[in-house]
């Protein structure tokens, strides 16, 4: 049965759009057919890009998120995702509450699918330079090796 998953930062422009194109590629490389997507608890870049220096750093791994455009965190997505995943405390926090009594998605961090870096945040690199978003980007990809992995066992 294939699985869904939204990646959840604040404004949806840099850390999740990251971690949805890390994890699209990720499994279009294995063949495994998930169902991918990323929001922000908060909605202030409804409908923009991700930040140019997302795109860019993506772009030169190889993955393009230049189509995929902001939204806001919906109380429909913790029943329609099997999976809401936080880039960091703050957003899981915020998901918490925001999730209605009747949700079924489970809530977890980012880092926590990645053994040895369980319950650490992914930084956010919006108030630095190219290198924030390269960590990231390690950050990002390393746990879509390890949401593959983990999907993908028998």
């Amino acid at each position: 049965m294939a699985s869904s998953l939204l990646f959840v930062c604040l404004g949806n422009i840099c850390r999740s759009p990251l971690a949805e194109g890390a994890l699209r590629a990720e499994a279009a490389r294995r063949g495994l057919a998930l169902t991918v997507d990323s929001a922000g608890t908060g909605g202030w870049h409804a409908g923009e890009a991700p930040d140019r220096r997302a795109q860019a750093t993506a772009r030169r791994h190889g993955v393009d998120v230049s189509g995929l455009r902001a939204r806001q965190v919906t109380p429909d997505d913790f029943r329609r995702f099997d999976h809401v995943i936080a880039l960091d405390h703050d957003n899981l926090t915020n998901l918490r509450a925001l999730a209605p009594a009747d949700a079924t998605a489970q809530l977890s961090l980012l880092l926590d699918w990645v053994p040895c870096r369980e319950g650490q945040a992914v930084a956010d690199p919006w108030f630095g330079d190219e290198a924030g978003f390269e960590t990231t980007w390690a950050d990002v990809t390393a746990a879509a090796r390890a949401i593959a992995d983990a999907l993908s066992a028998p």
